[in-house]
């Protein structure tokens, strides 16, 4: 097989490849701990404990206690769960920035639906939240406030603090979606000062289909689904003990080897940036240089068409996107760089190049090489 020929993910912001050492542990659940958790026997004492024990390295990593986890199958549920469970009570606004995460977005479309009314929390150029325009907001109307802690699109981090501590005076739920955040940064939900906090294994190196909502102790929220009284209450079914076991030992990893990952995969993020600036110029980078996930790109090629270069891209064997992985398909402009007032000729030239830790540096090499040759061959066509 040729250079060419090999497949290069970009597009670790979607998802990431299961570690050998979670592939390893869930295999290993699913043989030695397969009873019903919630079973009064031994083989159920047995996926209580392996499920526990998951449950407590989780809030370990992430400074939450134990019982503020609630598993779930992903964020989408986690962030559901919460939205919805605090939006049970008296209509009001709801307060967030635009261009969430679909997962957010949608859910809030439904919410409007039945008499809401949503605030918008403003972000400037760099789709950071505009902090001194915080305070002027109807705070005395607004029963709800959510933002992502990383956008998934920009990889921008948030400075949540300042909107934390403005719901806190006024008694409002905060959701913060960390999907992206968590096994990329350090999170610390008690630090943090939110309400309940989304979570999903896949990011991170996990296995699909688990995730977790974390949940202020004392919080509470109306539940979604009724059945048994698992997960406190919050969220009946059986829990799937392996997958549990499998995005605690993901966490786990990343945990131990953070400071190696980081520098690794910017190292990484930036060598794929000084290429791309060099052979493709000019060149737009979106969102903030300083405050971003350190594996993220969003990146601009001016003359160009973002669909037709991810179409392209797509037949080079390089695996990238124009945004979230939930939204494909649409054929509007990504809504977070238009949040971010960026003109025609960038939002719809646009990529996401999300680098992993299973990437290395002659894969970041040949990607420039391919990401140039597919702009050259689009500008000339111009």
């Amino acid at each position: 097989m040729s250079p060419s020929d090999t497949l290069i993910d970009l597009d670790h912001n979607a998802t990431t490849r299961p570690s050998p050492a979670v592939i390893e542990a869930v295999t290993r659940t699913m043989r030695d701990a397969y009873a019903n958790p919630g079973s009064r026997h031994a083989a159920g004492r047995r996926a209580r404990n392996a499920l526990e024990s998951a449950r407590e390295t989780i809030a370990r990593i992430l400074d939450a206690e134990p019982e503020e986890v609630i598993f779930t199958s992903g964020g989408t549920e986690a962030s559901n769960l919460a939205l919805f469970g605090f939006a049970s009570g008296p209509k009001g606004m709801l307060a967030l920035p635009p261009a969430e995460h679909p997962a957010t977005e949608e859910t809030v479309r439904v919410l409007q639906s039945r008499g809401w009314q949503r605030v918008v929390l403003p972000v400037d150029t760099e789709g950071r939240l505009v902090q001194e325009a915080l305070p002027a907001l109807p705070w005395n109307e607004v029963r709800l406030a959510t933002c992502l802690l990383a956008h998934n699109e920009t990889g921008v981090i948030q400075d949540v603090q300042p909107l934390a501590k403005l719901c806190a005076e006024h008694r409002i739920p905060l959701h913060i979606d960390a999907v992206q955040a968590v096994g990329k940064i350090p999170v610390s939900f008690s630090q943090l000062n939110a309400t309940t906090l989304a979570v999903g294994a896949h990011k991170f190196h996990g296995p699909r289909g688990i995730g977790a909502l974390l949940l202020r102790k004392g919080a509470r929220i109306v539940p979604r689904q009724y059945g048994g009284h698992q997960e406190q209450g919050h969220r009946p079914g059986t829990e799937t003990v392996a997958l549990a076991v499998g995005m605690a030992t993901a966490l786990e990893e990343w945990n131990r080897e953070y400071d190696v990952r980081t520098e690794r995969i910017r190292q990484l993020r930036d060598r794929l940036e000084a290429g791309l600036t060099e052979q493709c110029g000019p060149v737009v980078i979106n969102g903030s240089r300083e405050h971003r996930l350190p594996n993220t790109l969003n990146i601009a090629f001016p003359g160009c068409d973002g669909e037709a270069m991810l179409v392209a891209l797509d037949l080079a064997n390089v695996c990238c996107s124009m945004g979230s992985a939930c939204a494909s398909g649409s054929s509007e402009p990504a809504p977070v760089l238009v949040a971010m007032q960026k003109p025609p000729e960038v939002y719809k030239a646009s990529l996401r190049f999300s680098v992993g830790i299973d990437n290395t540096l002659e894969e970041i090499d040949e990607a420039i090489r391919r990401v140039a040759e597919v702009v050259r061959r689009q500008r000339q066509a111009t």
